[in-house]
């Protein structure tokens, strides 16, 4: 199974390097090299948009419905307003993904709160705007990664935006804690990070939520993380396999003391990690559990209960 974007789907315009793939906004498509947002957008400005992402794999989206619904969660929590119905939004994903041609993808919708007529600064002025569009897959994991374990740095210096702050709940682009962790993490000789919340209890990465195993149980972080998509099929795929699964606290010191930890992004699916600040996780390879859940999660994508196909022009 191959995960990484690769130069083949890397081109150059007017100098400046983009990924192949088709955009759509204001109500047209067009190559993703030609997809702009003004500087005056408050989704530039102020961080001021929200978004979700879903995969497509083998010409297949996964749990579309899941992530629609999330994305009109956030909309309506955030009072952005998208014209379009889910319908409607699912063919725009969709003919954005044929358009593309791309087998493998990762596609994005958002709303940003747009731009105010009169530079104001009451967001009730802004004209809200959707976009779409699907880039080639890539993965928080490469191949090696996938294969033998991410090595995983805990970052004890930078705290989690709580959700006093900022509710994670909301899919949002305020990373800078995130992204601050991450050159910690790499100066460090991490390949990725996890973070605390301001309770010193652990939280999440850098768009990708955290799991460990434990004595043949699961546990994940609840409080201050977003609940994304695939940490929600890892709880399905879970009953299924009657393993019990729990959403909690989750103290450093459980983390350190794991039988198993992986990590779970729409961006990668499920992903081992294998070293921990240095020491090994467990025997220093992906677990059973591990393992087990990540065979599972692949064979879902078959599912056409929980995979939409995308209806390809014959001439791609």
């Amino acid at each position: 199974m191959s995960t990484m974007t690769t130069g083949a789907d890397i081109g150059r315009i007017d100098g400046l390097t983009y990924p192949t793939g088709v955009a759509y906004m204001a109500g047209q498509f067009m190559p993703m090299s030609e997809a702009r947002i003004s500087v005056l957008d408050w989704g530039l400005l102020h961080s001021d948009v929200t978004y979700d992402t879903v995969h497509v794999w083998n010409g297949r989206f996964f749990r579309l419905d899941l992530h629609l619904a999330r994305f009109r969660r956030s909309l309506a929590k955030l009072r952005l307003t998208v014209s379009l119905t889910d319908d409607e939004i699912r063919d725009v994903l969709v003919e954005c993904v044929k358009r593309s041609g791309l087998r493998n993808a990762y596609v994005e919708m958002l709303c940003t709160r747009g731009i105010s007529p009169t530079f104001s600064r009451d967001p009730r002025e802004a004209i809200n705007q959707f976009v779409a569009f699907a880039v080639p897959y890539g993965s928080v994991a490469n191949a090696r990664q996938l294969k033998e374990g991410l090595h995983l740095h805990v970052i004890d210096t930078v705290r989690r935006i709580p959700p006093e702050s900022v509710d994670p709940q909301i899919k949002n682009y305020h990373w800078l804690d995130l992204v601050t962790a991450l050159f910690e993490g790499y100066d460090a000789g991490a390949e990725t990070v996890v973070i605390k919340d301001t309770a010193g209890d652990i939280a999440e990465g850098p768009g990708f939520n955290i799991f460990i195993v434990n004595e043949g149980e699961l546990y994940t972080p609840e409080r201050g993380v977003l609940h994304g998509i695939t940490r929600r099929t890892v709880f399905d795929l879970a009953e299924a396999m009657n393993l019990p699964a729990h959403a909690c606290n989750m103290s450093e010191t459980a983390l350190r003391g794991a039988d198993e930890i992986f990590i779970t992004s729409t961006a990668g699916g499920i992903m081992p990690v294998t070293k921990l600040n240095g020491a090994l996780v467990g025997d220093g390879k992906p677990g059973p559990l591990t393992r087990a859940l990540f065979d599972a999660y692949w064979a879902k994508h078959e599912d056409p209960a929980w995979a939409v196909t995308v209806e390809y022009d014959s001439a791609l």
